[in-house]
C-alpha cells in the first residue's frame, strides 16, 4: 500500500507548464532519488508533495487523506512532511539549541539521538551566526527530524558544498534514512549521490516523468540519450555501428544503444576486438577517460592503465 500518492498532478505558472500529469505511488519506508535537468519540474514537484505549491490539476494523498495547497489552508505546509529546501533559513541571534527546543516533538534521548545523527551535538551551545553553512544545513535537517515528520523531502541537499561538506551531508542522509523509520525523497542533480542511495529513481523532462524504476536499470539500460546522459558518461551506439554492434551482441538493428565507459575493455591483443587509435587520456583521479577512434565512431573508454597518443589498441566487451 503507498503512503504516498499522486494522482495526474500538473502545475502551470503564467502560461508555461512547469509539471504534467504526474502520477506516482510512494510506499512507506522508501528511498526516492528525483533527477532531471534544470528546469525539468522535480523542485516543483517536491514542493507540491509539500503542500507548498497549489497543482493546477490533480490531487496528492498522504495516507488516503488529500494534502491541501497553500490557496486552502492558512498556513502552507503539512505537519508530517518535512520539507528542506535548498534555499533553507535559520533565525539568528539564537542559540542552536533554542531552535531545535522550538520544534522539538521528542523525548530528550530521542532528540539527542537526531543531534548524533546529523553531526551537530557540539554545536548546541553557539549561536547560529558562528556556525558555518554546512553545519547551518545539518541544523536545519535536524529541526525538521525532531517534528516527527512521516515523510523527508530533501531538494538539492548537495549543492553550494565544499567537497568535506557534501560528504558529511551525504553521510548523515545516509544515516538518516538507514536508522529512521521515514520515507525520504530527494532531488539532486549528481548521479553519484542518488545511484548509491536511492532504492528507486523518478525522472523528470520537461514537467514529465519519463523514467521510474531501479537505479542500476537507468543506468545499465537507459531508454534514452536524455537518461543515459543524466547519470554519467556513454558511448552512443546507433543502428549503422554495425562492427560494434557485432561485439557487442545488439541484435535490434533498428535500436540505439547506450554504453558505459567502464563496460569497454581496452587491450593491446588483436583478439579483443575492434581495433583503433587513441586520441585522448584524461587523468579523472580513480581511472583515465580514453578516447579511442574506431572506424565507424569515437568510444570512451575508463582505464587504469594509460595507453599513449597514437596507440592502436583494440576494444571488446568488459567480462563481468
Amino acid at each position: 500500500m503507498s503512503l504516498l500518492r499522486i494522482e495526474d498532478v500538473s502545475k502551470s505558472e503564467e502560461g508555461r507548464v512547469l509539471v504534467q500529469h504526474v502520477n506516482l505511488n510512494i510506499p512507506a519506508c522508501i528511498k526516492l532519488g528525483v533527477m532531471g535537468e534544470t528546469g525539468s519540474g522535480k523542485s516543483t514537484l517536491l514542493r507540491m508533495i509539500a503542500g507548498l505549491v497549489q497543482p493546477s490539476s490533480g490531487n496528492i494523498y498522504l495516507d488516503n487523506k488529500r494534502i491541501q495547497g497553500p490557496d486552502e489552508v492558512l498556513l502552507p505546509g503539512h505537519e508530517a512532511i518535512a520539507y528542506l529546501s535548498q534555499h533553507f533559513e535559520l533565525r539568528n541571534n539564537y542559540r542552536v539549541h533554542e531552535l531545535l527546543e522550538m520544534a522539538n516533538k521528542m523525548e530528550d534521548e530521542e532528540a539527542a539521538a537526531i543531534f548524533s545523527i546529523c553531526k551537530i551535538d557540539h554545536l548546541l551551545q553557539r549561536k547560529v551566526n558562528q556556525i558555518s553553512g554546512g553545519e547551518r544545513q545539518r541544523i536545519a535537517l535536524a529541526k525538521l527530524l525532531v517534528g516527527k515528520p512521516t515523510i523527508l523531502l530533501l531538494d538539492e541537499p548537495f549543492t553550494n558544498l565544499d567537497l568535506f561538506n557534501n560528504r558529511i551531508i551525504n553521510k548523515v542522509i545516509q544515516d538518516i534514512s538507514n536508522k529512521m523509520a521515514l520515507t525520504c525523497v530527494l532531488v539532486s542533480h549528481d548521479p553519484t549521490e542518488i545511484l548509491s542511495w536511492a532504492d528507486e529513481l523518478v525522472v523528470m523532462h520537461h514537467g514529465a516523468m519519463v523514467y521510474k524504476g531501479s537505479p542500476k536499470q537507468a543506468y545499465y539500460q537507459p531508454s534514452s540519450e536524455y537518461l543515459a546522459g543524466l547519470l554519467g558518461e556513454y558511448n552512443h551506439i546507433l543502428p549503422e555501428h554495425q562492427l560494434t554492434r557485432k561485439y557487442w551482441d545488439l541484435s535490434d538493428a533498428a535500436s540505439s544503444f547506450f554504453i558505459r565507459p567502464e563496460q569497454v575493455e581496452i587491450s593491446s591483443d588483436p583478439s579483443i576486438g575492434i581495433p583503433g587509435t587513441v586520441v585522448g587520456v584524461n587523468f579523472l583521479g580513480t581511472t583515465h577517460r580514453v578516447i579511442v577512434r574506431t572506424a565507424e565512431m569515437d568510444m570512451m573508454v575508463f582505464a587504469s592503465s594509460v595507453p599513449a597518443i597514437h596507440e592502436i589498441v583494440n576494444l571488446g566487451p568488459k567480462k563481468a
